[in-house]
């Protein structure tokens, strides 16, 4: 059984699991995937913000319900903690709708909204509506970087293309988080 079976198989499947629990790299990979032709760039686009959406939507039902489970509590207890509650008592709207978009807040963001007064229809709505912008963006950029390699070094097999992606995924992953290391090193300046 070939790669290109795998993902012709099981590839939207794939990409929904990706989204809904690690997020950028499954929907890049996705729009990857799409440029080769083994899945259809909209299904896959689509299949990016539904799991994106699901698992958010997961996490924000974790932090509304099951708030004392072990796992949401340590959860809790992260640095990031207290950046997220300030960004959403400041700006309870916009932080819903762009939490997703920030390194290192995805997963503890719906949790926090979800112990707020935050009602769930307002919540459910801007998580659609960003897990729809967040899911077409990630997997263009993913169709767009197939496309530049296939430019740069024409059509390398499948593996090779995929191997690129998941290297560039974690070298932009490492800049961001080094980024957000040496910020305050920067700000105290």
């Amino acid at each position: 059984m070939s790669i290109e079976h795998l993902i012709e198989h099981y590839g939207l499947l794939a990409i929904f699991l990706g989204t809904a629990f690690e997020g950028e790299t499954a929907a890049f990979l996705g729009g990857v995937i799409s440029h080769r032709g083994l899945l259809p760039y909209w299904s896959a686009s689509l299949v990016a913000s539904a799991g994106s959406f699901a698992g958010d939507q997961m996490w924000f039902f974790a932090g509304r319900y099951a708030a004392r489970w072990r796992t949401v509590r340590r959860l809790m207890e992260t640095p990031a903690l207290t950046r997220v509650t300030t960004l959403l008592e400041r700006y309870p709207t916009g932080f819903i709708f762009a939490f997703r978009f920030l390194v290192g807040l995805r997963t503890i963001s719906p949790i926090v909204i979800g112990t707020t007064r935050i009602s769930t229809a307002k919540f459910v709505l801007l998580n659609a509506i960003a897990a729809v912008v967040w899911g077409q963006l990630f997997t263009a950029l993913g169709y767009l970087f197939g496309h530049g390699i296939e430019q740069m070094m024409g059509r390398l097999p499948l593996h090779h293309h995929l191997f690129l992606a998941l290297g560039a995924a974690a070298v932009i992953a490492g800049a961001a988080l080094a980024y957000r290391k040496m910020k305050p090193r920067f700000s105290q300046s």
